[in-house]
């Protein structure tokens, strides 16, 4: 470990960000700029039968109307999926089309329907209204079990009983044998309610097109820029890769909901031709809610058997997942390979067995949030383990103690097809109980009695998998692209590096965490490492920033990238130090010719490499810049230990969080700092789904919660200090030892504070209360409970 790795720097890129100089997408204003505003529909399902523009295109400034119509006559084509699902019969899931803007049928509140473009935002929004709509209404269904009913209105005809794929993993013959054969079966159903991201910067794109050069740009709030480019340019617009360049500034939160390509991108760079001026498109918050993925929106039941002393034998988990009306980019995978692999959790289960059907709704698209399908699946173990421990009459620790996998069986291969390769799941669980200081919580949750309050504890031992891959595993599991990584760096004549990642940053801070591995590695301050991202025109073709895989594969592929640098200069040290390359050391940035005092700075072997005035040309180019690729061997896993308790006031139902701890196995640690803050953004997210976050439809598909007045999220005034923690076991597969921290927050502490929630209620006899644990829920609880 060097001078940097490990250390608390403060981020670099802070110092733009707070004084107000980020370069955020709608920051930016092109020469000729056109505004767009999008015409969304106010119904969940219904016909168009009828677009009358006329009155629209007679307003002031505006300049142009488009709809479906136009698009389908330039024959554009719709947005892809990127994640393809079989079900259990070898059948395809059902894809249907996904116009940027449709044309004969809305099928969610929010769906695209035309664009206006105007001189100015607000002449764009003002002939919006203006814009003459005539629906047929049709009848909708909002949730998975109207979806699912007999007799429901289709979404999709394509698609019968609403069901997009009924999908399997796991042995069932072995799992139904065990659960027959068990001591005990505990049984749960759960909700994971459905979330709306809302990350601090609202989406924006601007489009634009050369005439001379036939190239076109795309300016966008992108997690991944290079994806977008293959998407938008490949399948939408039809047109050779390489006339579409795509940049992703300074991105303000994504949490997910910035991976996936969307119409508004299509739009604005199809327009931008179209007028021959650049087409910028800015959300509104309201808007936001409407046409951004959504998350989880998951329905489980779950059964599991045990032994007369609560050794778990086996586990069938049925998971019914709404995909809203169309496919987005990664959402089959999302309640399949990132959730049923995860069914195993920290344990030994030997036999499992998970089913999936997947169904349309009249409601926005369904896609990855923060955790992406790992929370879910800790929420559905980590709840039926509780419910296990009650029901035999066991302690909570001890159930999870009796079951966990132990240290010293790594690699554990699990019934549901992943191989963990290390961990130490009980010694994170002992960090947690020491930091939350178990041994003496009867007499907090005493005092608490003696003020008339509920006190609750609560457990969540989760594992999680990031980075997923290596590429040809995720392509037979259905993914359309690959899962690598790419890095160059470029070393300048005065040693000056500059590093361009095919990762993106929204706020991890991978402008300071990078430029600490590369500053450690060739042994030059941090102050001299730049990171370059986000521009498809800089980078090699990258995979971008989510499933908490920028550091265990982008920082792998800067390694590698790294170590190419350090070759090919030590080729060089040796023509200057005249020895063998063989004899030729490097640390901490001098190249040493062994057992002498005769060296090389790697300043001055990268000014050689540019000013070859004495240099091996024979058998070295000149210049210093190296590029490399990383695909992983296997995911990484990273896991850990939550523990919260609350405080309950059984008057008004209030659910206080008075103590938060989370002990975490993420892998090496680069910066404590930018982990910790991680962590804290995690467990806020997780704590907001919990206890206040639920997206909610009425009966006909119209958002209940379309605004901040009726979505609540969560305040600092929520949360108490956060206590956090890592106990590291260093990957085994990857140069850098890291697992991943983005999502551990939002996917372990959700069922702590469930948990911890049903254990203050459970004196009063509540049996079993759902997220989010609002005080008027929790209120009507106790009420029945009384009754």
């Amino acid at each position: 470990m060097g001078a940097n790795i490990g250390q608390a720097i403060k981020r670099k890129e802070d110092q733009r960000f707070l004084t107000g100089n980020g370069r955020y997408t709608d920051d930016m204003n092109r020469l000729g700029q056109a505004y767009a505003y999008i015409v969304r529909s106010p119904l969940a399902a219904a016909k168009i039968k009828n677009i009358d523009t006329a009155a629209a295109k007679a307003m002031p400034g505006v300049i142009e109307i488009f709809t479906g119509a136009d698009m389908a006559a330039d024959k554009l084509g719709g947005i892809p999926c990127g994640w393809q699902i079989h079900s259990k019969d070898g059948s395809p899931m059902v894809e249907p089309p996904h116009p940027p803007l449709v044309a004969d049928q809305v099928r969610h509140v929010g769906d695209q329907i035309a664009v206006v473009i105007a001189q100015t935002k607000a002449q764009a929004k003002e002939a919006a209204q203006a814009v003459d709509i005539d629906y047929e209404d049709l009848p909708a269904v909002a949730t998975i079990d109207q979806a699912l009913a007999n007799n429901a209105p289709q979404v999709w005809p394509e698609a019968p009983g609403n069901v997009c794929y009924d999908w399997e993993l796991g042995d069932k013959e072995a799992t139904m044998k065990a659960l027959e054969g068990a001591d005990h079966i505990v049984e749960i159903e759960l909700v994971n309610n459905r979330l709306i991201p809302n990350a601090m910067e609202p989406r924006a794109a601007i489009g634009e097109y050369d005439a001379a050069t036939g190239h076109y740009t795309l300016f966008t709030t992108s997690q991944n820029p290079h994806l977008i480019r293959l998407l938008l340019g490949a399948f939408v617009m039809q047109i050779p890769e390489h006339k579409l360049r795509v940049v992703a500034p300074d991105v303000g939160g994504g949490f997910g909901s910035k991976i996936y390509h969307y119409a508004e991108e299509a739009i604005v760079v199809w327009a931008a031709k179209k007028l021959g001026r650049p087409v910028k498109w800015t959300a509104e918050r309201s808007e936001s809610f409407v046409s951004d993925a959504h998350g989880r929106d998951q329905k489980n039941i779950a059964k599991l058997g045990l032994t007369k002393d609560g050794q778990f034998v086996g586990l069938h988990v049925q998971t019914f997942a709404n995909m809203g009306a169309y496919l987005s980019t990664f959402a089959p995978a999302v309640p399949t390979y990132l959730h049923a692999t995860l069914l195993a959790g920290v344990y030994t289960t030997p036999a499992i067995y998970a089913e999936v059907k997947a169904c349309f709704t009249h409601t926005v698209p369904v896609d990855a949030y923060r955790g992406a399908g790992r929370p879910e699946a800790a929420y559905v173990l980590e709840r039926l383990v509780d419910k296990a421990a009650d029901a035999l009459g066991m302690d909570r620790i001890e159930i999870r103690r009796k079951n966990m996998i132990k240290k010293d069986q790594f690699p554990y291969q699990t019934p549901v097809a992943l191989e963990y390769d290390i961990g130490d799941f009980e010694g994170c669980l002992d960090m947690a109980l020491e930091k939350i200081d178990y041994a003496n919580f009867a007499q907090r949750k005493a005092e608490s009695a003696s003020r008339g309050m509920l006190r609750g504890i609560g457990f969540s031992t989760y594992v999680e998998a990031c980075g997923i891959a290596p590429s040809a595993l995720a392509g037979a599991l259905g993914a359309r692209a690959g899962l690598y990584e790419s890095a160059t760096i470029r070393v300048h004549p005065t040693g000056s590096v500059t590093v361009f990642t095919g990762t993106h940053s929204h706020g991890q801070g991978h402008e300071t965490a990078f430029a600490q591995i590369v500053a450690d590695h060739f042994g030059v301050p941090v102050e001299m490492v730049e990171i370059d991202h986000g521009d498809s025109a800089n980078s090699a073709f990258g995979m971008g920033t989510y499933g908490s895989r920028s550091l265990a594969v982008g920082g792998s592929a800067i390694v590698k990238a790294a170590d190419k640098v350090v070759e090919k200069g030590r080729k060089i040290a040796a023509h200057l130090l005249e020895a063998s390359e063989a004899d030729i050391e490097f640390k901490d940035g001098q190249y040493t010719v062994k057992g002498t005092d005769r060296s090389k700075a790697f300043t001055e072997v990268a000014f050689a490499a540019y000013v070859p005035h004495n240099y091996p040309i024979e058998t070295v180019e000149p210049g210093l810049e190296e590029t490399a690729f990383y695909d992983p061997k296997n995911f990484t896993f990273p896991g850990g230990c939550h523990a919260v308790e609350v405080e309950i006031d059984p008057e008004t139902g209030v659910v206080k969080v008075v103590d938060v701890v989370a002990a975490d196995d993420v892998g090496r640690v680069i910066n404590p700092m930018i982990v910790d803050g991680q962590m804290h953004g995690g467990l806020a997210q997780g704590i907001g789904q919990a206890l206040l976050e639920n997206a909610s439809y009425d009966t006909d598909g119209q958002l209940l919660t379309g605004s901040y007045m009726n979505y609540c999220m969560p305040r600092a005034a929520d949360f108490p200090f956060f206590k956090v923690g890592n106990h590291v076991t260093p990957c085994t597969h990857n140069p850098l030892g890291a697992k991943g921290v983005g999502e551990v927050g939002a996917i372990g502490v959700p069922p702590a504070v469930m948990n911890a929630v049903q254990d203050a209620l459970k004196p009063l006899g509540v049996k079993q209360i759902e997220m989010p644990a609002t005080s008027q829920r929790v209120w009507k609880a106790i009420q029945d409970a009384k009754a």
